[in-house]
């Protein structure tokens, strides 16, 4: 058995887990997560704001203290979409460093699609058919990876919820000008995918990250956020388009009134629906399986590596 501290700083979120590792098992700790946007306008300025750094730096000094106090003897800290589109990533890369002691891995978009199918596909068994399409789709960049007991082709493309989000400047709701333009924009990014990803030729959809696990929060009708009660439901196409029509037309109030939802998500959950319902659109899914094992799990199963 080795415990092992993964953390993994996407646009949105930043997540820490600890856990032991035994063979093919991960056994959990500590999970937990913040929103720290690190992303904001990094779309339209090319550049990680000050007070999104900050954000991001005081949930490393509280994960610190964690990893400290459970004693892991391996740390990897895996970064994303945001901090590899920055200019000024070095601010990021010092300031993770003087904190945690490590160096942020500012990892590509193909990384980011293996340690996701890792971790979400090593326990699914039973009925559901290989290939797996997992989709992970975050605040910055959507993942794309096909496999079954390995990854055979993988992409990630810029149409992340945050991005999405700031790009078109949403109303409340947004308009229909707004959506179709958001539309396309994930059109655009579903045809890039296709050019390395089969997306119709996989059996199992599999959707990770808060967007999907949200809307499947929501339709369970959960009176608060349960992770075991999320983990491996199932999203028909059809519940996930009656969704997205719901947040197509809500205020921010009636957003943040939903159960599950979380505050850090109430201003971008729309747009994540969007890609989700093209997602399914384009692959032709009759369902999504939703994964609360995700990035966060592969991180921590390549610590033994």
């Amino acid at each position: 058995m080795t415990r092992v501290a993964a953390v993994d700083c996407g646009t949105n979120s930043i997540r820490l887990l600890v856990a032991d590792v035994t063979g093919e098992t991960l056994t959990d700790l500590d999970r937990r997560m913040r929103i720290v946007r690190l992303g904001q306008g990094v779309d339209r300025t090319g550049r990680l704001a000050p007070e999104a750094l900050e954000r991001t730096f005081e949930a490393c000094r509280e994960y610190a203290a964690v990893i400290r106090d459970l004693g892991a003897e391996h740390l990897r800290f895996v970064a994303t979409s945001a901090s590899r589109d920055a200019e000024n990533r070095d601010d990021f890369v010092r300031g993770v460093r003087d904190i945690l002691g490590v160096t942020p891995e500012v990892i590509t978009g193909a990384q980011e699609a293996e340690f996701s199918f890792t971790g979400a596909t090593k326990e699914l068994t039973g009925s559901l058919e290989r290939p797996y399409l997992v989709v992970d789709i975050g605040g910055g960049s959507t993942e794309f990876v096909v496999g079954d007991d390995h990854v055979r082709a993988a992409r990630s493309v810029n149409i992340g919820c945050v991005r999405l989000t700031e790009r078109h400047h949403f109303d409340d709701p947004p308009t229909e000008a707004q959506v179709a333009a958001a539309r396309a924009d994930i059109e655009a990014a579903l045809d890039e995918a296709a050019e390395t990803v089969p997306l119709t030729e996989a059996n199992t959809l599999v959707g990770l990250a808060g967007t999907v696990t949200t809307m499947a929060g929501m339709a369970l009708d959960l009176p608060a956020y349960d992770s075991a009660a999320i983990h491996h439901s199932r999203l028909t196409a059809t519940r996930v388009r009656e969704l997205t029509e719901r947040l197509l037309r809500s205020t921010h109030a009636e957003r943040a009134a939903i159960p599950v939802m979380h505050p850090g998500r109430v201003d971008v959950i729309t747009a994540g629906a969007l890609v989700l319902l093209g997602i399914i659109d384009r692959t032709g899914a009759k369902e999504v399986v939703v994964s609360e094992h995700d990035i966060l799990d592969g991180i921590a199963f390549s610590c033994l590596r």
